[in-house]
């Protein structure tokens, strides 16, 4: 009896301590939710405030002797009108504060005296330019802080990668601050060609999420652990990954008040002892535009949970995964089976090659390209990871002049003839005067052939030293080579 009393005990503390994992996740959940405050320039300024020596502070004041009518106590009234004056003085509690304000004068008197004899002392000069140095000192260093931060906004303004990079690892560093106690470190390299922040966020450990809902005691006396569902545990873990992502990219976004960022990629990395590579588990490749439409946390409150769910709610009904989803996330299906994603780009290129750039970077260094060229009135009409296809008008007067089809893309094998003869359809379909086909690889000699004769000169070719060269001539910054 003593023995199963002794097991129901063990027990009984074994799912105190499950539960306290489990609580630990709820307020982590709920602290990776609360809303971050922009580290913007503005906030970042020091101010000087002085302060008086302490012979020149307020009430030490020693061009005048301490007067006792300033200390003494108002005299109670008197009870009868009739009475004279000796009746007052007779009061128990006015004489109590007449002999504290008695004691009080005579002090100051006392410290009065002190200054007066200390003032023209050598000592007493020597404190008051060590007061005044230090005092010199600190508003000097509230000045060259604030320059130095002022030649830094100057040099995020004008977009130099370092700038931004520091910039950038401020505020996601204070967006941190809520979770201290939850390590997810975020590093940030800046691409001026597509002014593109490419963000690497370390993830939380898989043991972080509890594996079990607590224990049981079998008839026989044995305390068995009661396991929950995989499903559960993966999506309570993926249910932190999303609020982590959502958190260091309004970090990003808010910080960026000049709007030097032309879009911002994520990427969630699972860093495991037991992994030789890091793993990708969440990758986001979100422009200015789609970060402006999506609220990327509540202004207020964190989410809210429904009652019947507690903390744990279903994945695809889950608000924080909602909205990376908006922002055309990939995220993985199962993090504790180690499946992994592509990242929509690698951060280690600050001079990347086509290849490394992601979709929006990609239609974003295709649309600057002909956007200095001449062709505006830009419209997308498909878009995907290898290219896109838009419309746009050059201005009569410009080196692209009239209506334009453009097909843009990544590609390692030879154009084709066969793609050529689309875009000459999509020409027609869009009442376009010309069409563009862009690529990074190269084209085909019976493409050239192609386009050199009548029926096809309306049709202009760009392959990937072109894109080199147009990237150097209109944007001043390298393309690497390689597809």
């Amino acid at each position: 009896m003593a023995a199963h009393a002794r097991a129901a005990a063990l027990t009984h503390h074994r799912t105190l301590a499950v539960q306290a994992e489990h609580d630990r996740l709820t307020d982590l959940l709920r602290r990776a939710a609360l809303p971050v405050s922009a580290m913007d320039f503005e906030s970042q300024l020091r101010h000087y405030q002085p302060r008086p020596y302490p012979a020149d502070a307020p009430g030490t004041d020693d061009r005048q002797e301490p007067r006792w009518e300033d200390f003494a106590p108002a005299e109670p009234p008197a009870a009868d009108p009739d009475s004279g004056p000796s009746r007052r003085l007779l009061d128990s509690g006015y004489q109590r504060e007449l002999a504290q304000a008695r004691l009080t004068h005579q002090r100051a008197l006392r410290e009065w005296r002190t200054r007066r004899a200390e003032a023209g002392s050598p000592a007493a000069d020597e404190s008051r330019r060590a007061h005044e140095a230090a005092e010199e000192a600190r508003a000097r260093a509230v000045r060259e802080y604030n320059e130095s931060l002022e030649e830094c906004r100057r040099a995020y303004r004008l977009a130099e990668p370092a700038a931004v990079e520091s910039l950038l690892e401020r505020a996601l560093a204070a967006a941190e601050t809520a979770t201290q106690d939850l390590p997810a470190p975020c590093r940030a390299v800046f691409r001026p060609l597509t002014r593109t922040a490419v963000l690497d966020l370390d993830l939380p450990p898989l043991g972080l999420v509890p594996s079990l809902t607590g224990y049981r005691l079998a008839p026989d006396g044995d305390i068995l652990p009661v396991p929950r569902p995989p499903a559960d545990r993966a999506t309570d873990y993926l249910r932190l990954v999303a609020r982590l992502a959502l958190r260091a990219l309004q970090a990003a976004d808010a910080v960026d008040t000049d709007e030097i960022l032309a879009g911002v990629v994520l990427n969630g990395w699972l860093r495991d002892p037991a992994m030789t590579e890091p793993l990708c588990l969440v990758s986001v490749d979100a422009d200015r535009d789609a970060l402006a439409r999506t609220r990327l946390l509540p202004p207020g409150t964190p989410y809210e949970e429904r009652d019947d769910e507690g903390v744990y709610a279903d994945a695809e009904q889950d608000e924080a995964l909602v909205r990376l989803r908006r922002l055309g996330a990939a995220v993985t299906p199962n993090p504790y089976a180690w499946a992994g994603i592509q990242p929509a780009a690698q951060a280690g290129a600050t001079v990347p090659a086509a290849s490394d750039l992601s979709a929006n970077e990609f239609a974003q260094l295709v649309r600057d390209l002909l956007t200095r060229g001449g062709i505006a009135q830009w419209s997308v009409r498909l878009r995907g990871p290898a290219g896109l296809v838009a419309t746009g008008e050059g201005a009569p007067g410009s080196s692209l002049p009239g209506r334009w089809v453009v097909w843009a893309s990544r590609d390692t094998a030879p154009i084709g003839t066969e793609q050529i003869e689309t875009l000459a359809e999509a020409v027609g379909e869009e009442s376009a005067e010309r069409g563009l086909r862009l690529t990074t690889g190269s084209f085909t000699d019976e493409v050239l052939d192609l386009t050199a004769e009548a029926s096809h000169r309306h049709l202009h070719l760009i392959d990937g030293d072109g894109v080199r060269e147009l990237a150097g001539t209109h944007l001043g910054l390298p393309l690497a080579t390689g597809c």
